[in-house]
């Protein structure tokens, strides 16, 4: 390095072969990613697929029984917000058949068959049982259930009493078994039967539903006042440019754009490295040690950003992200943070509509966590402080705080958010809709940096949208 004494602090001169190296290291990562996410079978990421899908089916069936017998209101709002039954069991068909081509499990063989009776598909459920008449047991038991609750041949209440025997021995409690016990009642005329499993679908639903209303009406307060804050921003915008501000200097920021780049390349690919030493030695049973993995991921690149890009402008963490709110400002900081998740949650919505009407999909296994699901109290707990804090706080220092603002020195602000919140997109490595939804938030979450010159707004935006997300899986499924 050489410098002048009037030059100021000299500046770190970095190989680029070095920097040419770890880009193509964060390239091969970047796309081992991208072809394990796209080509790795999703069934494989559960030690049982049958029951991890039977639980989610059987949920969201149950929340939409409950939603039955809401208020008018409530149900109009679900739909607008999340569509209607008969898409969900449309959607969990698709599910099941990828899952009978898998596993070829036989209990899944039958509620495939459920599925199809319950939507109206009978002529479909029936003509596959008759295929399984001639199959070893349990497939004639299970023909024998489909034809005589979807069939069309008649159905003595001897015989339906004989068949909910043998039903009561197959299937476990839940939505398939209570859905086909009272479509053999129903077929058998056995009204008390039927009102009696009617009940049972009752309160199985409604039980589902009350979780649910607590976490809709949580994320409602947030879109109605944060609706409301983020219609003043904009009509404030162009009148006081410092509306959001809340910390100086923001971005850019004062280190060399070059700099920043190789100081990220280097961090990125040290980091992982780490994670790959860390997942290849660390015990796989030992939670503790997993939930560090995030935060030793991110070291290498927070330690090289503090000796090369903070410190030398005479920062620290805390001036150099803004994380150090002034006292005065917790309110504003408040009302930003609620503008960005209704922000977020609108965002959610159209895409969500939007991808109704070209027929896309979430994968069920994107957003099916088992540790969030079955995992005991002190797993859980790990787990949401991995997606709660952790997440959170390292992912905005990495992906705004660096990225977004060592981009910022050549490029104005809509393309580098852009290519910052890509390339955190991509790491997620999520299909279509997951993609776009990471990518959306990517966005919104540069823009505050941007405006407020502090990532504190979307740290805790993101930490805010990460637990909306686990007490939606966890409302629904625990």
């Amino acid at each position: 390095m050489n410098s002048s004494p009037c030059d100021g602090p000299a500046r770190p001169q970095f190989s680029s072969f070095v920097s040419v190296l770890s880009a193509l290291m964060l390239m091969v990562t970047l796309g081992a990613i991208l072809w394990s996410s796209s080509n790795s079978p999703k069934l494989d990421r559960f030690e049982d697929p049958d029951q991890a899908l039977d639980l989610m089916v059987s949920r969201t069936m149950e929340a939409q029984d409950g939603l039955e017998l809401a208020p008018d209101l409530q149900q109009w709002m679900t739909a607008w917000t999340s569509g209607g039954n008969q898409a969900e069991r449309e959607q969990a068909i698709q599910w099941y058949r990828e899952l009978v081509a898998t596993t070829g499990r036989p209990q899944s063989h039958l509620r495939l068959a459920i599925l199809q009776g319950e939507s109206g598909r009978h002529g479909e459920a029936v003509a596959t049982a008759r295929t399984w008449k001639a199959g070893s047991e349990p497939f004639p038991l299970y023909a024998r259930f489909i034809e005589g609750a979807y069939g069309d041949g008649p159905l003595s209440k001897e015989n339906e009493m004989a068949l909910q025997a043998e039903l009561a021995e197959a299937l476990p409690a839940g939505w398939f078994y209570n859905h086909l016990a009272a479509a053999l009642a129903e077929r058998a005329g056995d009204a008390p039967l039927g009102a009696t499993v009617a009940r049972q679908i009752q309160e199985r639903g409604e039980r589902i539903q009350q979780r649910a209303q607590i976490l809709t009406g949580v994320e409602l307060l947030c879109l109605i006042i944060g609706s409301v804050l983020l219609l003043g921003i904009v009509r404030l915008k162009g009148q006081r440019t410092d509306v959001l501000r809340l910390h100086h200097p923001g971005v850019p920021p004062p280190w060399p754009g070059g700099t920043g780049a190789a100081v990220l390349l280097r961090g990125m690919a040290l980091g992982a490295l780490v994670s790959l030493a860390f997942f290849s030695f660390a015990p796989a049973e030992n939670v503790s040690l997993r939930a560090l993995a995030i935060p030793m991921a991110n070291l290498p690149l927070l330690a090289m950003a503090y000796a090369y890009l903070l410190k030398p402008a005479g920062l620290n963490f805390w001036n150099g992200f803004g994380l150090q709110i002034p006292r005065g400002q917790v309110a504003r900081l408040a009302g930003i943070v609620l503008a960005v998740v209704a922000a977020g949650l609108w965002g959610e919505w159209a895409m969500g509509r939007v991808a109704e009407s070209l027929n896309l999909t979430n994968h069920w296994t994107e957003w099916f966590d088992p540790d969030l699901v079955w995992a005991s109290g002190s797993v859980l707990t790990i787990s949401l402080l991995e997606y709660i804090v952790f997440a959170p706080i390292f992912e905005e220092l990495a992906f705004r705080g660096l990225l977004y603002a060592s981009l910022r020195r050549r490029l104005t602000p809509l393309p580098a958010a852009m290519i910052s919140a890509g390339i955190f997109a991509f790491a997620h490595g999520y299909g279509v809709i997951g993609f776009l939804s990471v990518f959306w938030s990517g966005l919104l979450w540069a823009w505050i940096y941007e405006r407020t010159g502090s990532v504190l707004p979307g740290m805790i935006a993101h930490a805010a949208n990460n637990l909306l997300v686990c007490l939606s899986v966890m409302a629904l499924l625990r």
